[in-house]
């Protein structure tokens, strides 16, 4: 048997199929607006090429990154549609991604100006985007600075050296659908719009929502609503609709296999620092996944598994390469599911974000390290 054929050690399996299912959803239940699906952060660790692929496939059309290397790595892929990226650095090379005819974000006049003079290097008009900081006080520029920027945008559009594609913000609140922020923000963004206009330019999108927005708040759909985690199957305010209750699929699965599994006797303590210790004969199996592979340490002693179809709970600290389960009929060799989509009672991605307290994003964005990725096409129905 090679190794490519072998049972996986460890293994994270998207379905690309569920992802083109909860795109095809969530058109559904926003109708209307353009779509941009966010594949920065290697695809939310789904693997930004093959996300992006099949994201067109479903036909979207805008991809979102944050930075100029993973719009150039989709240019390199073959990628060709509209696509818009909004994290530089100053004195960052503006000149690849105007080549590659990505639409680039400004957050400043600042900014804008490098962006000019990297078009004018380029002999070529830069796609420009405008980002206002409407209340979450972090990119994009701030109120007091709304007029300057969209003047010197529209001064730079006459010149020919830009055209103004978009105006946008971000909610800081919209997974919480009452918190009156929203409102808020979205008031200030229809007041960045009018400004922009007054200055004489005419954007093509103009777009406020996350996933969250665009399920829960229907006024802030705009012209373009912005598809993260909702797209990869996981509730972006779940504590207001679950991923079943949207009608969405996780597409990330997390397995591998036991290395060993063995008894306990009352009294022994398990992993460092024997912060679990046994209050009963028990049975335990080895998992050969760790912090070194994403599997946040936060999860000791909380977060469960599936063994055999059976959950069990982690005991006792996570550790770089491993870490035990309770598994009462558990054999080495066994399949264990760390997450899925939850269709057979495994856990999911939101059952260990609840359990490290923290939220799906984290958790699917920061498992990889030593683990197979595989692609499958499993649920495009």
């Amino acid at each position: 048997m090679n190794a490519a054929s072998s049972p996986a050690r460890a293994e994270i399996v998207v379905d690309l199929g569920a992802i083109r299912h909860n795109i095809r959803r969530l058109r559904e239940l926003v109708a209307g607006p353009q779509v941009m699906m966010v594949v920065k952060a290697d695809g939310y660790g789904h693997g930004i090429c093959q996300v992006a692929r099949a994201a067109r496939e479903a036909g979207v059309e805008w991809l979102g990154v944050a930075t100029i290397d993973e719009a150039l790595t989709l240019r390199a892929d073959g990628d060709t549609g509209r696509l818009l990226c909004w994290v530089a650095v100053p004195g960052e090379d503006f000149g690849p991604p105007i080549a590659a005819d990505v639409d680039v974000t400004a957050y400043s006049t600042d900014q804008l100006a490098e962006i000019v003079a990297a078009a004018d290097r380029a002999g070529r008009f830069a796609r420009v985007q405008l980002k206002f900081d409407t209340g979450l006080s972090r990119g994009g520029a701030p109120r007091a600075e709304w007029q300057a920027l969209v003047d010197a945008a529209a001064a730079a559009e006459r010149t020919g050296a830009v055209r103004i594609t978009g105006l946008w913000s971000h909610f800081a609140c919209s997974d919480e659908p009452d918190h009156p922020a929203n409102a808020q923000q979205e008031q200030a963004f229809r007041d960045a719009v009018e400004l922009a206009e007054k200055a004489g330019l005419q954007p093509e999108v103009r777009h406020l929502s996350n996933s969250a927005g665009a399920l829960h708040r229907p006024s802030a759909r705009f012209d373009l609503v912005r598809l993260g985690i909702a797209a990869y199957g996981l509730a972006p305010a779940p504590a207001v609709a679950s991923s079943k209750e949207l009608g969405l699929i996780p597409a990330m699965t997390v397995r591998g296999r036991t290395v060993l599994a063995k008894n306990l006797h009352a009294g022994d303590g398990v992993s460092y620092g024997h912060t679990f210790v046994a209050d009963k004969e028990m049975r335990v199996a080895l998992v050969p996944m760790g912090y070194g592979d994403g599997i946040p340490r936060h999860a000791s002693s909380t977060a469960e598994v599936s063994i055999n179809g059976r959950r069990g709970k982690v005991l006792g600290r996570i550790c770089m390469d491993q870490f035990v389960v309770a598994a009462p009929d558990a054999r080495a060799g066994d399949e264990v599911i760390l997450f899925g989509p939850g269709d057979d009672g495994e856990p999911t991605a939101q059952d260990w974000a609840d359990a490290c307290d923290t939220i799906s994003y984290e958790i699917v964005t920061r498992i990889g390290g030593r683990q197979r990725r595989t692609w499958t096409n499993g649920s495009d129905e």
